[in-house]
């Protein structure tokens, strides 16, 4: 064999040499890329599914868990059981001072003229009339309603002429820059309701009477806890807990979503606003601010719904000898 045969063979061993050696690095660089795309789908997969079950898990633990409601809540409402940590005065001065002249509601009717009535049904006593507040405590006129009629509402109540039920709503959630002041109110009013309930009234008309203003951040939970603490309930530590781990505010949520669709004890009738106030099933539509106009209205209802309960008199006229 020539030197140029040879020479030849040589380069060509060469080449075949180099040609095999990038084919192996590109299997290798092949079988990398392959093992970082199946790494990283692996990953994706791993960190999907752990959202899914994370996911699942808490939707499933929410439907799982019931919406936690005061023990004794009736139709949404708490009853007023009593006015105790109100710091009222004892006597018929209004929340300005002014004396009111407004009349218990107990109406008396008068017979006919020249008769001697025998009535076929006396009520020994009539009976109490039935006050319902729908209320947000973010509302100004909540405020104006309670600061006004606060002290009539309050002896109504003490001496057995009238029932009186507050509803808490927040229809104004949105109104405290992101804070859910008017759920966050609602439900701490719930926890007094439920540990607390003689001291109700006086944390309602607290949260009225200090009501913060509209579009503004409003209390914190642990304002709020201070608030409902400082008219003297019952088992503070209880009631600061409820409040502040915000117990009741899902039942706050529903609550407001049941009364936007139809109030208890009405016909079909919903919730457009707060505050709504019923008297015997009949809305007060007069001035928030006038206990006057108020109880001219308590008074007028009581009177009617009596006249409409009790059988009409059956007079005897004595014939003149």
């Amino acid at each position: 064999m020539s030197s140029d045969e040879s020479s030849n063979a040589a380069t060509s061993e060469r080449r075949d040499a180099v040609r095999e050696k990038a084919q192996q690095v590109q299997a290798r660089q092949s079988r990398a890329r392959l093992i970082r795309r199946t790494s990283l789908a692996a990953g994706i997969l791993a960190v999907v599914a752990v959202t899914v079950l994370v996911v699942t898990w808490t939707v499933s633990s929410s439907a799982s868990r019931p919406t936690m409601s005061p023990a004794n809540v009736v139709d949404d409402g708490f009853m007023v059981t009593g006015v105790t940590g109100v710091g009222l005065t004892t006597d018929d001065s209004g929340a300005d001072g002014a004396v009111q002249d407004a009349q218990t509601p107990t109406p008396t009717p008068e017979p006919p003229a020249e008769t001697e009535p025998t009535p076929t049904a006396t009520p020994a006593e009539t009976a109490a009339v039935d006050i319902r507040v729908y209320v947000d405590y973010l509302s100004t006129g909540s405020r104006d309603f309670q600061v006004s009629n606060v002290q009539q509402l309050s002896d109504w109540v003490d001496e057995g002429a009238a029932t009186l039920t507050y509803y808490p709503v927040a229809m104004l959630t949105a109104k405290s820059n992101g804070t859910k002041y008017s759920l966050r109110a609602a439900a701490a009013a719930a926890c007094v309701a439920q540990h607390s309930p003689d001291h109700f009234f006086a944390f309602n008309n607290a949260l009225l009477k200090e009501q913060p203003d509209v579009d503004s951040d409003g209390f914190t939970d642990t304002e709020l806890a201070a608030l409902a603490i400082a008219t003297g309930v019952d088992g503070p530590k209880l009631v600061r807990s409820c409040i502040e781990k915000q117990s009741y505010a899902s039942w706050a949520k529903t609550a407001t979503e049941r009364a936007l669709k139809e109030l208890p004890g009405t016909d079909g009738v919903a919730l457009t606003g707060t505050p709504m106030v019923l008297v015997n099933g009949t809305q007060y539509v007069g001035a928030l601010d006038d206990p006057k106009e108020f109880a001219q209205f308590v008074l007028t209802v009581a009177s009617d719904t009596y006249y409409e309960s009790t059988p009409t008199p059956t007079p005897t006229v004595t014939p003149t000898p």
